[in-house]
């Protein structure tokens, strides 16, 4: 308990505080502390995202062959919420079992999309296409989440001609717990798999590609027993391979990692490659740390990952409390901090689904706030999952305290990026308002556009999307006459153009 004190008292001065007191005939109930204003007068930079799941029919859609209008409704929902609460990037699951939720040339259509493997939407519409227009439409980046190995769910529906289960038997095999795996150590599972993501990355303007945890299965996938390759273990050794079989399935999912970022940054150095392993690197990695060892049962060496920088950002998945103390939540994130050698955003991802009550809110929001003082030159936060913005308490204290103000991306200096030149304004002022437009020499640079504006002493700024090119803003502001308008372009890579400034009579 003293942990979790000690946290709640230091973020308490940004934000966090204890909840109000009881009313009773003489106690005046006081503001919600979760709620207070904060003003800034500089665009804020912090990544915040939040997992659509489409496996088992998490969060989209709702469930499998719905019409294609509501599969459209709820998609539109969803990004609205995450518009609504000021996020700026959706990771949306586009590839849950070896199948796919967009025009692929070689995996079939998804399950849960259509209730049959291999079926695609009647009338035709390419579900990834639909997402990227509409977040991009609303401001927010799309990054393109994909299992690499897992090739049939139990709740996938029955196993197709068209599944890859099927068609590259040879390099699949069957778990215990009715999934199928992709056998990681085969190089034509690697090249297949490569090839499959880099023809999503060429078709689609997406702007991160993202994968999870599930490199080699968890244990209990084969009910405790090892994963079965000891044929294709027996052919290496034969051929001369001198590795222990651990080794050896790590050496496999390295080629994976290290080749597929090579190869997304050598076809579009812009799309962020994002990777999200489970939390705890091994056990006693910092010295309290308990738990599963990724190393060793999924044979994930993500810490060598995050070493080598073979990715543009890195969300372990610490789903943990922060007084939890075997494995608690600041400690782990300063040790994966303390690993993150070549600087690359490091965006843990988050169980925000225990905030349904005032502890669980207060928990997630102190974790935010300690990201926010521990990863201050690159803050960031991942939500696993979006489903838990639908409890409207949280998504008000997010919307209205934690993230009350929208926000860029951090920047990738490692990355190459594009100067953009300032975009030109016009403005109408009339009695009450004044009318703004804006455009841009090369209005395909443009991602969004950053508007500050100056009342009295203050100055305060909204984000708006690219296809908005004006707006309508009051003269006067709480008594404070606008002054000043200062008009900014932003980038595809978040670099911001000079200002166009406008004093106002």
């Amino acid at each position: 308990m003293m942990i979790r004190v000690i946290f709640s008292v230091l973020i308490s001065v940004t934000l966090i505080a204890c909840q109000s007191a009881p009313l009773t005939p003489t106690t005046k109930q006081q503001p919600n502390p979760l709620l207070a204003t904060i003003h800034t007068e500089d665009v804020v930079r912090e990544f915040r995202a939040a997992w659509v799941a489409t496996v088992a029919n998490i969060n989209w859609p709702q469930q499998p062959g719905l019409p294609v209008e509501e599969q459209k409704r709820q998609a539109i929902k969803i990004l609205d919420t995450l518009q609504t609460n000021n996020f700026n990037t959706v990771i949306f699951q586009v590839r849950p079992q070896a199948d796919a939720l967009y025009q692929s040339s070689t995996e079939p259509w998804s399950y849960y999309l259509t209730g049959k493997q291999g079926q695609a939407p009647e009338p035709f519409y390419d579900p990834l296409q639909f997402w990227i227009e509409q977040a991009h439409k609303r401001g927010l980046k799309l990054h393109a989440w994909f299992n690499p190995y897992r090739v049939h769910h139990p709740s996938g529906g029955s196993v197709s001609e068209q599944s890859m289960s099927v068609q590259m038997a040879e390099d699949v095999v069957q778990l215990k717990n009715g999934m199928h795996w992709f056998i990681p150590t085969n190089q034509s599972v690697i090249d297949y798999s490569i090839a499959t993501l880099l023809e999503l990355v060429e078709n689609y303007d997406i702007d991160g590609l993202h994968y999870d945890d599930y490199f080699y299965p968890y244990p209990s996938y084969n009910e405790g027993e090892d994963f079965p390759d000891q044929s294709q273990y027996l052919d290496y050794q034969k051929q001369g391979g001198k590795l222990s079989k651990g080794d050896w399935r790590r050496a496999a999912v390295n080629q994976f990692t290290k080749t597929l970022y090579e190869q997304v940054k050598q076809l579009k150095a812009h799309v962020q490659v994002g990777i999200s392993p489970f939390g705890i690197y091994r056990p006693k990695q910092p010295a309290t740390i308990r738990g599963l060892d990724q190393y060793e049962k999924l044979y994930a060496d993500a810490k060598l990952w995050l070493n080598e920088g073979w990715l543009d950002y890195f969300t372990p998945q610490l789903y943990w409390s922060i007084n939890q103390y075997s494995q608690s939540y600041p400690v782990l994130l300063a040790w994966w901090q303390s690993q993150n050698s070549k600087n690359r955003h490091l965006w843990p991802g988050i169980n925000t689904l225990k905030a349904d009550d005032d502890a669980g809110i207060d928990e997630v929001v102190n974790q935010i706030m300690i990201n926010r003082g521990m990863l201050s030159q690159s803050p960031g936060v991942v939500f696993w999952n979006v489903k838990s913005l639908d409890n409207a308490d949280f998504s008000q204290v997010i919307e209205k305290g934690v993230f009350q103000h929208q926000a860029l991306l951090p920047l990738s200096n490692w990355l190459p990026a594009k100067e953009i030149s300032k975009p030109t304004v016009s403005y109408n002022q009339y009695a009450q308002d004044t009318k703004l437009s804006w455009h841009h020499a090369q209005p395909k640079l443009v991602f969004k556009t950053l508007v500050y504006l100056k009342y009295g002493d203050d100055w305060q700024y909204k984000i708006y999307p690219s296809m908005m090119r004006s707006i309508t803003v009051a003269n006067n502001n709480n008594g404070h006459p606008l002054s000043h308008i200062r008009v900014v372009a932003v980038s595809r890579d978040e670099v911001l153009s000079e200002a166009m400034e406008i004093q106002l009579e």
